[in-house]
């Protein structure tokens, strides 16, 4: 039998996998559509299931999806990704329900506007603080942390749940 440190290590799954192709429904390609769902929830699925029953196995693991504000509120332009990772919030729901008598929690994270090089220059301090109750993008050091206390042993009654870090978006 692995140690708690060593179950740790291996019974952690992230899941950050995302990717956006945005254009208005109305002139959204096939492909556009298909690639943005293969990523978000065939990935998730693809990665996750394998892992599955060796956390069954040890009867502890941590599944934590990385989401998106726009998974809760939608976003012009962006109904792929939105559907995306609304697939993911039922997904990880479902699996929650699926995995929990055997020590397993399952649970979204949903960013905001987060400082990466994908927000960077999309928004400009008035779009900011229009959108951002806060006033200020998030920092990943923010996101992380959260997923930090998910994946650790006191975050064990949490399970199932979309948690949002987006500044009071929602």
């Amino acid at each position: 039998m692995s140690s708690p440190n060593n179950r740790i290590f291996c019974n952690v799954r992230v899941n950050n996998a995302g990717v956006y192709d945005d254009a208005p429904m109305a002139g959204m390609t096939g492909e556009q559509w298909r690639r943005v769902i293969d990523v978000s929830l065939h990935g998730f699925f693809n990665v996750t299931q394998p892992l599955l029953l060796p956390m069954m196995q040890t009867r502890w693991g941590r599944v934590i999806n990385l989401s998106s504000v726009a998974g809760i509120l939608g976003n012009r332009g962006q109904a792929n990704y939105a559907a995306a990772k609304t697939g993911l919030h039922g997904a990880t729901k479902a699996l929650a329900l699926e995995v929990a008598s055997r020590g397993i929690t399952v649970n979204v994270i949903a960013p905001g506007i987060i400082a990466s090089r994908v927000t960077q220059g999309v928004f400009d301090d008035a779009q900011i603080k229009a959108l951002v109750p806060m006033k200020r993008v998030g920092k990943p050091e923010e996101v992380a942390a959260l997923a930090a206390f998910l994946a650790c042993e006191e975050a064990g009654y949490i399970s199932g749940q979309i948690i949002s870090v987006n500044g009071g978006m929602v």
